[in-house]
């Protein structure tokens, strides 16, 4: 029996300086809960928050923020605005689009070298193994962050730089732990295409033909969130780890202890 996936209701403003935001509360577990509200929240970067988002933020109670950010991110963005009171907990994760090479021609390429970056698959291709390795490389990561929501560490924000791939995995990865099907984490996953979420693609020239159809098309790879990504990423827990219960226990080193306190922290 296909599971009803509640609809997040329209509780948050519009932010003005932060893409992606949204709180997972409500998704089901397999055992009839739910994740609750207010707690666990994800966005894009908090580095252009206005003064009015910042309060929004501060309004929610946060206990952490999460910044899976690296260093090429925050020299481009900046740092995340400083919400008084909050921790902001910088782990770094591989980014999809990594190197400041690789984001300069993103930004600045022109159409031959845009083509032969990521043309024929390949800019589609570069994403679905990011999220593979992701999976099979960065569980110190995964780990410390499940870990941290299961001791203090919420009300929790997670963000990267979009509030998609790095961020959007973190989160799939804190909902599986939490019981929430696969299916309805992939549809929590794909809200990021929605248009008031997506990232906003910057290009160094304003031409028409820096934004030319064909270029837009080229670069749409890098800022979908993307079935086929995510769903890499649950192959790999079960190709690489053998499954969900052993990629927590062996990958991520969580005890049955942790997981019980992380679910009731975080699920009604």
């Amino acid at each position: 029996m296909t599971q009803q996936i509640p609809q997040s209701p329209p509780a948050e403003p519009a932010l003005t300086g932060v893409r992606n935001f949204r709180d997972v509360g409500g998704l089901p577990t397999r055992d009839g809960r739910r994740v609750k509200t207010g707690r666990l929240f994800r966005s894009g970067h908090l580095a252009h928050a206005t003064e009015t988002d910042a309060e929004f933020l501060v309004s929610l109670g946060l206990h952490t923020v999460f910044d899976f950010r690296n260093g090429a991110d925050h020299a481009l963005e900046g740092p995340d605005v400083a919400l008084p009171g909050v921790r902001n907990l910088n782990i770094p994760l591989s980014d999809p689009a990594d190197g400041r090479e690789f984001w300069t021609i993103v930004r600045d390429g022109g159409v031959e070298q845009l083509r032969l970056v990521l043309g024929d698959g390949k800019a589609a291709a570069r994403m679905a193994a990011s999220y593979r390795a992701m999976i099979e490389k960065r569980t110190a990561e995964h780990g410390r962050v499940v870990c941290a929501l299961a001791e203090d560490s919420v009300p929790a924000l997670m963000h990267c730089a979009a509030g998609k791939d790095r961020a959007g995995l973190s989160i799939a990865v804190t909902l599986l732990a939490l019981g929430v099907e696969r299916e309805a984490v992939m549809a929590d996953y794909l809200e990021s295409n929605a248009p008031h979420n997506r990232y906003r693609v910057r290009r160094g020239s304003r031409s028409p033909e820096a934004r030319s159809p064909e270029v837009m098309e080229l670069l749409a790879p890098l800022f979908d969130a993307r079935v086929e990504y995510l769903a890499a990423a649950f192959d790999a827990i079960d190709g690489h780890w053998g499954g969900l219960d052993r990629y927590l226990a062996e990958g991520l080193g969580l005890t049955p202890e942790t997981l019980d306190r992380l679910r009731d922290r975080l699920l009604d």
